[in-house]
């Protein structure tokens, strides 16, 4: 039987399906991604086949194998039901009823919906069994790559791009790209790259299909970053009249509000929202940034504003950020956000620890960590009063080399605080090495030279300090 075995699992390695993606449960929360995809069933009918076939790969990850057959057959009821004789449609769920069955040590089981997959694939194309090129296979993993999160996004493009290449006029695929798109550049937008390469499929995507409303939110949203807002806000007031409560569609129009500065509409759409999907972790995030544009805006209109407000704003800020830090361990910005508002309520422990969890995160994109270590720097500048622990962090900030906005703050404040320091009197030859460090990095070579000569005068076994200097003066 180990030979069977053996080429039953060379088999199933060939099938198109969430076992054969590479989605690492590691990457995602699978409670939260569970009740996620529960939801999506609630409120989307036509997407469904792909949300049960994804959610049968979840229970699986859960070793919850008998609920994932029973999310399978569902996915096959919908097929019978809504596309009977589309044999595409049902060959992601044959390969992971046939994964799910190996897993059970049901071989026999598993080798007939190989063989089913096998043959169809046959039927569908003359060229090799498993070669067959499907849009709406690619499609389906498309979908499963935008939920599991940050690291998957240039795949999940990738994924859409080649189904639109078989289907260009398909409107599902092309939401598809467009949401993978959106989400890229929201993403690369904070590592100040173009912003507008979503607008045009965004614009398409939205003409395909007009009932997408919250396509056509984050078309809005796109119009916004383009300071183009009037016809941004008709966007979501036609969406409105046709999905009022259509929770997917309400979180992107809160956005757009409180963008906008209307953060008591933001509000009210928000809690309309959770009403319907009360565990949304996108619309718990939404509330806090609500409750802490209200305490901004309250700062800035009064000198003196009332205590219990701004109290009961952060109160209400700190209680729903970590509403989303407890259900999505990983979603890194949530910590952040949560960490600087404890420092807001002057509550340094908490907000010591909750930028300790960061360090955790595993798999940290380089645009976050920078924003983490310049958050940390402000932290320990302005809560902690600890001037050499800022340096530090913003250094590291600095270390990764990129152009965005946070990489300029860091590289203005540290460049103050280390030339006040050495105006002082430092003897410090840290100091001096990381001030070159910056000189250099703004293209001011020669008083770069000055600082690491400096630096390796105080500190004369350094190697770095000897090597930057030496980099530098071939340079020049």
């Amino acid at each position: 039987s180990s030979i069977s075995e053996i080429s039953l699992k060379q088999s199933l390695l060939q099938l198109r399906c969430h076992f054969t993606w590479n989605l690492r449960r590691e990457d995602v929360d699978l409670d939260d991604l569970e009740e996620t995809i529960g939801d999506q069933i609630k409120f989307f009918i036509k997407y469904n086949i792909a949300n049960y076939n994804l959610l049968s790969y979840v229970c699986h990850l859960k070793n919850a194998n008998e609920e994932a057959l029973r999310s399978l057959k569902k996915a096959e009821e919908i097929v019978k039901r809504h596309y009977p004789g589309e044999i595409a449609r049902s060959l992601v769920t044959w390969g992971n009823y046939a994964w799910i069955y190996y897993y059970m040590k049901r071989h026999e089981e598993a080798q007939s919906y190989v063989h089913k997959v096998v043959k169809s694939c046959k039927k569908l194309s003359s060229t090799a069994q498993w070669e067959i090129q499907l849009p709406e296979i690619d499609a389906e993993k498309g979908w499963a790559f935008l939920k599991f999160g940050v690291n998957y996004y240039e795949r999940a493009k990738d994924c859409f791009e080649n189904a639109l290449k078989g289907e260009p006029n398909n409107p599902e695929f092309n939401a598809g790209y467009a949401i993978a798109m959106y989400r890229l550049e929201d993403y690369s937008h904070r590592a100040c790259e173009d912003v507008s390469l979503s607008f045009k499929p965004l614009k398409r995507a939205v003409e395909l299909n007009p009932e997408d409303t919250p396509i056509a939110a984050l078309l809005a949203l796109k119009l916004q970053d383009l300071k183009r807002v009037d016809e941004g806000e008709r966007y979501i007031e036609e969406a409105m009249q046709k999905t009022p409560d259509l929770p997917y569609f309400l979180r992107y129009a809160a956005k757009f509000y409180r963008r906008k500065g209307d953060v008591d509409k933001a509000l009210e759409i928000v809690k309309k929202a959770l009403e319907v999907t009360p565990n949304s972790v996108f619309l718990h995030h939404q509330l806090a940034l609500c409750y802490r544009e209200k305490l901004f805006q309250l700062k800035k209109s009064t000198r003196y504003p009332p205590q219990d407000q701004v109290e009961e704003l952060i109160q209400h800020s700190i209680f729903h950020f970590k509403i989303v830090t407890d259900k999505r361990p990983k979603l890194f910005v949530a910590h952040t956000d949560l960490a600087n508002m404890y420092a807001e309520a002057k509550r340094y422990e908490e907000a010591k620890e909750t930028f300790q969890k960061i360090f955790q995160i595993n798999n940290v994109p380089n645009v976050d960590k920078q924003q983490f270590y310049y958050h940390y720097g402000n932290f320990h500048l302005f809560q902690m009063k600890s001037e050499s622990e800022a340096i530090h962090y913003y250094t590291e900030a600095l270390k990764i080399e990129n152009d965005s906005y946070c990489s300029h703050k860091c590289r203005t404040t540290l460049k103050k605080l280390l030339e006040q320091r050495i105006q002082g009197g430092s003897r410090n030859a840290r100091d001096f090495g990381r001030l070159g460090f910056i000189y250099n990095l703004n293209g001011r070579k020669h008083e770069a030279i000055e600082c690491y000569e400096k630096a390796v005068e105080l500190c004369p076994n350094s190697e770095e300090y000897l090597s930057a200097l030496c980099e530098l003066q071939l340079s020049i």
